[in-house]
């Protein structure tokens, strides 16, 4: 359900025919990253990791000069540099990245030394067993969740992996929902930046069948809304979630919940799929780089 201002209002609902029946609910993971001690503290390096079914942020704030590196990763990841930039090494490429900029690095080796103080965040799928056993959560996922079927990744692009780099900086379009980027792995929407507190007569519940979306708060604040429905299996059913975070912290949603997030103050929000959504995929013009990966 979406305020008619809303571009995802345009959205194709899927047949209610077509939806299945859950057999059963997987409750929301609250990882606020400012109430608990980093799962990494090394000289330089802070770095919080929390996980959904399918990927993992590695949330990372570093001095001048910090080295992140992945040796032998299993598919592509994504780097978020909300301050300054860095420089990236990955197959045999070397590339500088101004801050306030969005990076895919492929698969493989690859090294990021941050040019100066501030944060770095990865997006990482769960096939990174190392760091997904560190995860602040991990012990929820020792059990797959319900209603999420196996990870597929999408088609690798036609000109082959390499480093690509985007400026985070692009202006808003009333018809664009956010900003999007995708890669074989991950769909990223760098939400709008909300400029103070969200009009409470213009929410956006909705719901998705069957996949997971990570709400990544930046900056600011947000409550997140998440109602689970009711089934004929009154067993299942899960009380209503009201949970205000601040940032830095992520949300995980579990499928089929319904969901909407408010802002409560300025501030910047980033929304996480993985893989891509193919919903958004479709819409002529949202997904800023759609040439460079097709679609399954």
């Amino acid at each position: 359900m979406y305020d008619q201002s809303d571009p995802r209002a345009a959205l194709a609902a899927t047949p209610a025919a077509a939806a299945p029946v859950p057999q059963a609910f997987a409750a929301a993971e609250y990882a606020r990253f400012y109430e608990t001690p980093p799962q990494i503290e090394a000289a330089g390096e802070k770095t919080w990791l929390a996980r959904g079914q399918n990927f993992l942020t590695a949330y990372t704030e570093a001095e001048a000069g910090t080295v992140l590196a992945r040796d032998g990763q299993a598919d592509e990841y994504v780097l978020l540099l909300p301050d300054a930039g860095a420089t990236v090494e990955a197959n045999g490429e070397t590339l500088a990245v101004g801050g306030n900029s969005l990076v895919i690095i492929p698969p493989g080796a690859s090294r990021i030394t941050l040019a100066a103080k501030g944060r770095a965040i990865r997006l990482i799928t769960t096939r990174a067993a190392d760091l997904a056993a560190r995860c602040v959560n991990a012990a929820s996922y020792a059990t797959p969740h319900p209603n999420i079927p196996p990870f597929e990744p999408w088609p690798e692009p036609p000109e082959g992996y390499r480093l690509r780099a985007y400026s985070l900086d692009v202006p808003p379009e009333p018809t664009r929902f956010g900003r999007i980027w995708r890669c074989t792995t991950f769909m990223v929407n760098y939400l709008d930046p909300a400029d103070g507190p969200r009009d409470p007569r213009k929410m956006s519940p909705h719901h998705h069948d069957d996949f997971e979306q990570g709400s990544l708060v930046i900056d600011g604040a947000y409550t997140h809304h998440l109602r689970w429905p009711w089934t004929v299996d009154m067993t299942i059913w899960r009380e209503d979630d009201h949970e205000y975070c601040r940032g830095p912290s992520l949300t995980v949603i579990p499928p089929p919940s319904i969901h909407t997030s408010e802002a409560k103050e300025a501030g910047q929000m980033v929304d996480i799929f993985c893989p891509p959504r193919h919903d958004f995929s479709a819409k002529p013009g949202w997904v800023l780089n759609a040439g460079e990966y097709p679609i399954p």
